[in-house]
């Protein structure tokens, strides 16, 4: 047995030999690829010079393009034939405890990062700059839920999704500076406008799905774009909306005179900017998970799964019985809402709003964070807009290569988590669990 066992382990280690060679050679064209492609882009650099341009060599930033190229697309190649690598499968099976660890807190996560949200402003290191990204991030965050409805749920893919956060935005604006209205009035009616819109887009869009609904929902928005620009005696053209008004904290304004009837007047404290800040914070928070609460609920209702059906197979959804206008029509509205009403909090966080605010790039980025974040995945979400914009925030001393390591890390993603960070969602509706399955039929004898 063990004279038969060595020419098989002798086989299988000049097998593993090939495929680390041919990983080798591949790495090797794709960084010669790279090379030439750098050579052009990288190897110079053109600056101002006393009397002209002067070009400055960068040869040491080519090589290590290359080399990152070539590492990358070797260590690439030999994931992909892992179970070919000698070693690699005890490697993969040392791992399978760390992953159930992992998975096992998964269920804890989410209290504790609400917890640790709720908990910010009270951090040492918190302050105005930690605020306002906090702010950013939490309004990202509900977008990205708001058109999980209407992508991860319904599959519906949209395009425009900016349009409604603009809708949002000058709807609460324009109330709150015509009529006089609060933002407390304001805020659910910026969110029935927003979502009227939304039925508005699906109406057209009811025999449209793939690439066609794109293309539509992608006009709708520049539609919406344009008509801000030109519409200049009510939205202001180019130059937008300012003196928008602040929130209260229950008739308290935020004044910095201290007088009976502002903040720091009924409470005795000193004036700061950073009460507004905070108190921002705490509305987005909330609104943020009114908005993770909602969508929860609605995807156990039948509606949910209609939702879900419809993005399965939409011929097999009509076979069931499914009205897929109804089905189509609430997804865009409710996603519409919930980007209506962040653009109002967003009007009012800014105190002034702009077309310029709402272009299709905003779309993008929403599109991109339920996409890598795993589509239908409320955590998922959650991460990938925190990634998206603090990560941003981090890079932004290195504004030259700020937006390469961004694109770098999303072609990394869609090789190794094509289905995005959190790719597994829980089931909508499940009829019993395995484990008490398996428990009953063991105890009526068909085990």
């Amino acid at each position: 047995m063990a004279e038969v066992a060595r020419p098989v382990e002798a086989g299988a280690q000049a097998a593993g030999a090939v495929r680390v060679a041919a990983a080798a050679k591949d790495a090797l064209l794709a960084a010669l690829v790279a090379g030439f492609l750098a050579v052009p882009i990288l190897a110079y650099r053109t600056i101002d010079g006393q009397t002209s341009l002067e070009l400055v060599e960068r040869w040491p930033l080519v090589a290590l393009a290359v080399g990152s190229v070539f590492a990358g697309r070797l260590l690439l190649n030999l994931y992909w034939s892992a179970e070919h690598v000698p070693g690699a499968g005890a490697f993969a099976a040392g791992l399978a405890p760390l992953r159930f660890a992992l998975g096992g807190l998964g269920r804890y996560l989410g209290p504790i990062v609400v917890a640790l949200a709720f908990a910010l402003p009270f951090m040492p290191f918190s302050n105005r700059y930690i605020m306002d990204l906090g702010i950013l991030v939490l309004t990202y965050v509900m977008l990205g839920w708001g058109l999980n409805v209407v992508v991860g749920l319904a599959g519906l893919l949209d395009l425009g999704y900016v349009a409604f956060y603009a809708v949002g935005a000058y709807s609460y604006a324009l109330l709150s500076q015509h009529l006089g209205l609060s933002f407390w009035i304001c805020l659910p009616l910026a969110g029935i406008l927003a979502a009227f819109w939304g039925i508005l887009l699906g109406f057209p869009v009811l025999r449209l799905r793939g690439d066609y609904l794109a293309i539509v929902t992608l006009a709708f928005g520049e539609i919406i774009r344009i008509i801000l620009v030109n519409w200049q005696p009510v939205t202001g053209g180019p130059n937008g909306l300012s003196g928008i008004s602040r929130p209260s904290f229950f008739g308290l304004e935020f004044k910095a005179d201290c007088e009976p009837g502002t903040f720091c007047g009924f409470f005795g404290v000193a004036h700061s900017p950073l009460y507004r800040i905070v108190f921002l914070y705490y509305i987005i928070l909330v609104l943020a998970l009114v908005t993770n609460f909602v969508t929860i609920r609605l995807r156990r209702l039948p509606v949910g799964r209609a939702w879900e059906a419809l993005r399965e197979d939409e011929v097999a959804c009509r076979s069931l019985g499914i009205n897929t206008v109804n089905t189509k029509l609430t997804a865009f509205a409710i996603g519409a809402m919930f980007a209506g009403i962040a653009g109002s909090f967003f009007a009012t966080k800014q105190g002034f709003i702009s077309p310029e605010s709402f272009v299709f790039m905003e779309s993008a980025i929403i599109l991109a964070i339920v996409v890598l974040g795993g589509m239908g995945s409320q955590m998922g979400i959650a991460a990938a807009a925190l990634a998206m914009t603090a990560g941003v925030e981090l890079f932004r001393e290195f504004e030259l290569y700020r937006m390469l390591v961004f694109g770098i890390a999303m072609v990394l993603m869609m090789i190794w988590r094509p289905r995005g960070l959190v790719g597994s969602r829980t089931p909508s509706i499940a009829l019993k669990d395995r484990k008490a399955i398996s428990s009953d039929l063991v105890k009526e004898g068909h085990g």
